[in-house]
């Protein structure tokens, strides 16, 4: 079965006007936001086997949170920073896990999520997590047809 997990990354700090956009860290609302989106993922049994995030601060620190219930190391990738959906479908196929998270940005990943949900999902907030199965071992034929299944959940959805 293949498994993705599609994670906006939290919700960034626009304070310091000096710091180029890539450097952004999180605000206090996405240092919140970060660590229970990941214990809930983690409480649902996804069970990655790679995490790839973008390099920008907000992405690496949110997908750190991520590391944290799952004990898989982060793979940072340049090309994540403002990549469109089909980079970002590519990006997890190529890492050849059967479970992968996906930590980046929009629009690419309201895109995908959108695609993949055939529609339901019209936008990821930050910090939302998006997950999908097919009942395929092969990327290259799950990224050819529709999931099997999909879950989609915001920080609003998540108390604690």
């Amino acid at each position: 079965m293949i498994r993705l997990a599609l994670v906006r990354h939290a919700t960034s700090d626009w304070g310091d006007a000096s710091l180029a956009d890539h450097d952004r860290p999180l605000n206090p609302r996405g240092l919140r936001d970060a660590p229970r989106m990941a214990q809930r993922l983690a409480d649902t049994g996804f069970a990655p086997q790679a995490i790839i995030a973008s390099t920008a601060m907000r992405a690496a620190t949110t997908a750190d949170f991520f590391c944290g219930p799952f004990q898989v190391p982060i793979e940072l990738q340049d090309r994540l920073y403002g990549a469109p959906a089909s980079l970002l479908l590519r990006a997890a196929a190529e890492r050849g896990a059967r479970s992968v998270i996906v930590v980046a940005h929009d629009p690419g990943m309201s895109v995908l999520a959108g695609e993949l949900s055939g529609g339901a999902i019209a936008h990821m907030p930050t910090c939302a997590v998006a997950t999908f199965a097919w009942d395929e071992d092969d990327w290259d034929i799950a990224t050819a047809i529709d999931p099997l299944s999909w879950t989609f959940e915001t920080p609003l959805d998540v108390v604690g």
